[in-house]
C-alpha cells in the first residue's frame, strides 16, 4: 500500500467507559506504538482478585511490530499493568524521570527490571518510533513528572492530553504547556483525546498551592500529633506536608510500604525535598512530645491492609491513637470506596481521635481538569475530530455534549469502547471495527487463571455457603461401606442444625439406593442425582441453595 493511502488506526484496550486501565494502541503501516498501561482496581463482586489488567491479545499478536511503549505519569492506571504485559511484550519503554522511577520499584518486586529496556524522556523532547515521531509536553496533574502527548504521524497531528489539569502555580516547575497546545492547534491538530474525569464539575479545579495553606492554618492551630492519609503518588501534598511541618517544627515519619517507596524515589530523583534532620524513624516517634510529630501515611480510600485501616484498628504494630490526635484524610473517596473510608473515621473517633476529611475542610484538590479548563484546550487544539477519554460513559456523554457546545460537527465526535477501531486519513475518520479488548483478572500469582466461572463460583459459596456430602462405596456392587459424612463450610454449624444433617445423610442414602435399583452405578449419575435431591431438600427447609459437592470413594 502507498504511503499515502496508509490510514492511521487508533484502538483503546482500555480506559473508556470505565475508570483506571488505561492503555492506548496507535498503528500506522508497520508501526504500533502503545500510550500508557495500567490497572483497575476491583469491583465488588470481583471476589478475592487483586487487580484487573487489559486484555493484551491484540499486541501479543502483533508483537514484532510494537516499537515502543509511552507513559503520561506514574499512577497506577497508567503504569500498573507494565509487569504483566513487559513479561509479553518487551519492548522499549518510555516516561520522565518520577515515571520510570516508580515503575522500577514495580519491576524490581517482579524480578524483571535487569531485562527492561527504560528510557528516560524530558519535556519538550520529540522521540521518533518508526513513522510516528513523539512530542512530549509539560503538564500539571496530581502526580510530578506528568506529560501530555502530541504524536506527530503522516495523516496528521493526535494530540493526547492524558490526565491533567491547569495549574498556574504548581509546587512544583512550570506551569502546563499551553503555549505549546496553541502552536499546535495554529499549524493543524487532527485529533484531540482528552481526560473526562472531571467533565461534570463546572468551573476550574482549585490549585494544589491552596492544600498547603489549609495545612499551615490546621496546622498553627493543632496542639497534639498530626496523621495526615494521601495518595503515596502525590508528590506535590507530600511537599507541602514536610512544608507546613518545616513551619512548624515537627519531625516527619513516613507509615506504609508505598508511601515509603514512593517517598525514597521522589528524594533520590530531586522531587522531593525534605531538610536534614526532619524525616525520622515511624520507630522513634516515642522520643518527641505530641506537638512535634506529623505521621504521614497511605490509606486514604480506606483500604482494608492499609497503614491508616490498620491503625484506627488497633492492629499497626508501630503505631497506636490516642486521645488528642490529629487525623487530616487528604484525599476524596473513589467512588465505591466511601463505605470503606467511613468506616475508618468512625473507627478513628471512637478512639480520641479528631479526623478532618474533605467535606470539612479544603484538604484536598483533583488532579483533574473541571469544565472551564477542559474548554481552553479545545479551544487551543481546535482538532478536526474528537475521542473524549478517561472515565465512565457517563463522563464520556458529557464531554461529547461539552465539544458539541463549543462547535464541534456531531459527526467528527466518537464516543468509543474498548477494542474498537478508528481509521483516520488527513480529512476523514471511521470506527471499522474491532478487535479484542477486556479485562484479566490478577488473583496472586495467577494471571488470567480466573474467569467468570469461577467468580460465579466464589460468589455462590459467600452468599450461601458449601456443603460436602462423603460416601464410601464397594467397586463391584456399589453397596454403601461407609458414610454419608457430612460436612458443612457457611451454611449451617453442624452441631447446631443435628437434625438438618441427619435428614441429609437420609436422603443421600434414599438417592444411593435408587441408583442401585436403576442399575445406574456410574459414579458421575450417582452424584447428580444426590445433587438434585438435595438441592430440592434444603431449598424447601432453608430457602438457600449453598453449593452441593457429593464425594464418592470407591473401594
Amino acid at each position: 500500500m502507498a504511503k499515502g493511502k496508509k490510514k492511521l488506526k487508533i484502538i483503546p484496550l482500555g480506559g473508556l467507559q470505565e475508570i483506571g486501565k488505561n492503555i492506548t494502541v496507535f498503528e500506522y503501516g508497520e508501526d504500533i506504538v502503545v500510550v500508557d498501561c495500567g490497572l483497575a482496581f476491583p469491583e465488588d463482586e470481583m471476589l478475592g482478585i487483586d487487580m484487573v489488567i487489559p486484555d493484551i491479545s491484540y499486541l501479543t499478536k502483533n508483537r514484532d511490530r510494537v516499537r515502543g511503549i509511552i507513559l503520561t505519569h506514574g499512577h497506577e492506571d497508567h503504569i500498573g499493568a507494565l509487569p504483566y504485559v513487559l513479561k509479553e511484550i518487551n519492548v522499549p519503554v518510555y516516561g520522565t524521570k518520577l515515571t520510570l522511577g516508580l515503575l522500577e520499584n514495580k519491576l524490581e518486586e517482579h524480578k524483571m527490571l535487569s531485562s527492561c529496556n527504560l528510557k528516560v524522556i524530558e519535556p519538550r523532547q520529540t522521540i521518533e518510533l518508526g513513522d510516528f515521531k513523539i512530542e512530549f509536553i509539560h503538564s500539571t496533574h496530581s502526580i510530578a513528572g506528568s506529560v501530555s502527548l502530541a504524536i506527530h504521524t503522516p495523516v496528521g497531528v493526535v494530540v493526547h492530553t492524558s490526565d491533567f489539569k491547569i495549574d498556574y502555580t504548581p509546587i512544583e516547575g512550570e506551569p502546563m504547556d499551553l503555549a505549546r497546545f496553541a502552536e499546535l492547534g495554529k499549524k493543524g491538530v487532527l485529533l484531540l483525546m482528552c481526560d473526562s474525569t472531571n467533565v461534570e464539575r463546572p468551573g476550574y479545579t482549585m490549585s494544589e498551592r491552596t492544600v498547603g495553606e489549609t495545612f499551615e492554618e490546621i496546622f498553627m492551630n493543632s496542639e497534639g500529633r498530626i496523621l495526615v492519609a494521601t495518595f503515596a503518588s502525590n508528590v506535590h501534598r507530600l511537599q507541602q506536608i514536610i512544608d507546613a511541618s518545616v513551619k512548624f517544627n515537627r519531625k516527619v515519619a513516613i507509615c506504609g510500604r508505598s508511601m515509603i517507596n514512593v517517598a525514597n524515589v521522589s528524594m533520590e530523583l530531586g522531587y522531593l525535598n525534605i531538610p536534614e534532620g526532619v524525616l525520622i524513624d515511624v520507630d522513634h516517634i516515642d522520643r518527641y512530645r505530641p506537638n512535634e510529630i506529623v505521621i504521614i501515611t497511605t490509606g486514604s480510600q480506606g483500604e482494608p491492609m492499609s497503614a491508616l485501616s490498620r491503625i484506627a484498628a488497633s492492629d499497626h504494630r508501630k503505631v497506636e491513637i490516642v486521645e488528642g490526635d490529629l487525623v487530616i484524610i487528604s484525599a476524596s473517596p473513589i467512588p465505591g470506596n466511601e463505605k470503606f473510608v467511613f468506616r475508618v473515621i468512625n473507627e478513628l473517633f471512637k478512639k480520641g481521635a479528631d479526623v478532618i476529611y474533605e467535606s470539612l475542610a479544603d484538604i484536598h484538590v483533583s488532579g483533574h481538569a473541571c469544565q472551564e479548563e477542559l474548554k481552553l484546550i479545545h479551544r487551543l487544539v481546535s482538532p478536526q475530530f474528537f475521542i473524549p477519554v478517561h472515565g465512565e460513559y457517563r463522563h464520556l456523554k458529557q464531554h461529547a455534549n461539552l465539544a458539541r457546545s463549543l462547535g464541534m460537527p456531531d459527526e467528527n465526535i466518537f464516543i468509543m469502547e474498548n477494542g474498537n477501531v478508528l481509521e483516520l486519513t488527513s480529512n476523514s475518520a471511521k470506527i471499522t471495527g474491532n478487535v479484542t479488548a477486556g479485562r484479566v483478572l490478577v488473583d496472586g500469582l495467577g494471571v488470567g487463571d480466573v474467569g467468570n466461572i469461577v467468580l460465579r463460583d466464589r460468589k455462590h459459596l459467600s452468599q450461601d455457603g458449601l456443603i460436602v456430602v462423603v460416601i464410601t462405596t464397594d467397586k463391584e456392587t456399589g453397596a454403601l461401606i461407609a458414610g454419608p459424612d457430612v460436612i458443612s463450610r457457611g451454611f449451617v454449624y453442624v452441631r447446631e442444625s443435628e437434625d438438618l444433617i441427619e435428614d441429609v445423610r437420609e436422603i443421600t442414602k434414599t438417592a444411593l439406593a435408587k441408583c442401585e435399583e436403576s442399575k445406574k452405578n456410574d459414579w458421575a449419575t450417582k452424584k447428580s442425582i444426590i445433587k438434585d435431591e438435595l438441592r430440592d431438600y434444603l431449598y424447601e427447609r432453608t430457602k438457600r441453595r449453598p453449593m452441593i459437592l457429593p464425594i464418592i470413594m470407591e473401594i
